[in-house]
């Protein structure tokens, strides 16, 4: 187990099976990077709404 803190979500993507994101400190999605990175959770937190 290795637990990296990264904002590149292209290395993130490139070096992780599994991610875990987090907001104020809490648990909003868990999953491959891919499933992460469309979760509507994570895209309103990180860019402030859906694109």
């Amino acid at each position: 187990t290795v637990l990296m803190v990264e904002h590149d979500m292209n290395l993130v993507s490139r070096v992780s099976d599994r991610v875990l994101a987090l907001n104020m400190g809490q648990t909003i999605a868990e999953g491959t990077p891919a499933e992460v990175q469309s979760h509507p959770a994570v895209i309103e937190a990180y860019l402030g709404g859906p694109a």
